[in-house]
């Protein structure tokens, strides 16, 4: 039988979180004189730090939606979209945690910081949407498809119209997930549009996957749209633009970073697809399949939930080039160690909901 699997995911899940660690670890702590783009090394990783986000949320998406979809073929589609709405909130509640300043609690004085908008909030926000717009296209999976990609494709087109969104008439919770102005690391919009192509990418997968020809030609399909991306992307905006008039395709076009970061996620998924076979090791899947446990345990000791002693305040931005790299190295052991072997992040969570709806189950029979 045909193996249906898809490894890479978990394979790019991990590549992602490890780029993500480091990302943090240098940019938090490396002295700032050596943030400089005449430095090669420093500009080499300041481009690949620019993919780890558009990485996740594509793969959040993609994996997402296949389950979902695949849970249907199955006969479990509802109970994979009310899993997938808890988790949603699931990282909408960790989210909030990890900011919460615990100790202003004592004081009455919680300010409103800890509700800026993180990737967690923005990814669970992204998953419960993708299973409203499914409901919404009434579980048709090439309408659904289609919708995907056309959002997608509208969001990046019209980034400069929210670019510097100000929203003063919403609470602040609310306004948070359209606007930076209250420090909001990640919006819903234009990180949703990565989350909606990777819905779309998933649509695929499940509709073709099977066919003999497929890995090959998806492999061959996202090197080439992705190389299109990356080197042509803009001047293809430019000639929309000629052809339509429309004012915001230029707009677009004169700060074309989306579409160019898609193409770098494109790439970077047919690359891990073509090495499959040789990267699906066990330890690779687990670090994939623990992605969430190693982000909380990497938050809490870079920017110290909780205690607020993370290593930001105990180190700040003194590193040397050299140390920031060794520090790096340890850094990814450590989270990675203590992820895969002493916390279960999911199992509790989820246990914990369970538990939950059980009682409240058991109190309605009574």
């Amino acid at each position: 039988m045909k193996q249906t699997r898809l490894y890479f995911i978990d394979i790019v899940r991990a590549i992602a979180i490890l780029m993500m660690l480091q990302g943090h670890f240098v940019d938090t702590l490396l002295d700032p004189q050596f943030r400089n783009d005449d430095y090669t090394a420093f500009r080499i990783w300041s481009y690949f730090r620019g993919i780890t986000a558009p990485t996740f949320f594509t793969i959040s998406g993609l994996i997402f939606t296949y389950l979902m979809l695949k849970a249907k073929q199955k006969g479990e589609l509802n109970y994979r979209i009310k899993k997938g709405i808890i988790r949603g909130f699931m990282l909408i509640g960790i989210g909030y945690l990890l900011r919460i300043p615990l100790f202003q609690i004592f004081y009455g004085d919680l300010g409103t910081a800890w509700l800026a908008v993180d990737v967690l909030q923005c990814i669970g926000l992204s998953l419960i949407m993708v299973v409203l717009l499914y409901v919404f296209t009434f579980k048709k999976t090439l309408i659904f498809s289609i919708l995907l990609f056309i959002l997608g494709t509208v969001i990046f087109i019209t980034e400069p119209w929210y670019r510097n969104l100000e929203i003063n008439n919403l609470p602040i919770a609310i306004a948070n997930y359209m606007t930076k102005t209250n420090k909001s690391v990640f919006t819903i919009l234009p990180w949703f549009g990565y989350v909606a192509y990777g819905g779309f990418l998933a649509t695929i997968f499940y509709k073709y996957l099977e066919r003999n020809t497929f890995k090959k030609t998806v492999i061959t399909s996202l090197f080439i749209i992705g190389f299109f991306l990356i080197n042509h992307s803009t001047s293809f905006l430019y000639f929309l633009h000629r052809i339509t008039d429309l004012e915001i395709i230029k707009l677009s076009a004169g700060f074309n970073y989306l579409f160019k970061r898609l193409g770098d996620v494109f790439m970077l998924f047919a690359l891990f697809y073509l090495l499959e076979a040789y990267l699906k090791h066990s330890l690779i899947l687990k670090i994939g399949q623990k992605t969430l446990s190693i982000y909380v345990i990497h938050f809490i000791i870079i920017y110290g939930s909780f205690t607020g002693l993370g290593l930001n305040r105990l180190i700040g931005k003194t590193l040397q080039p050299w140390e920031a790299v060794i520090g790096a190295l340890s850094f990814w052991l450590v989270v990675c160690v203590i992820a895969l072997n002493y916390v279960k992040t999911n199992q509790f969570i989820y246990g914990k909901i369970n538990r939950l709806f059980g009682k409240m189950k058991e109190s309605k029979e009574d």
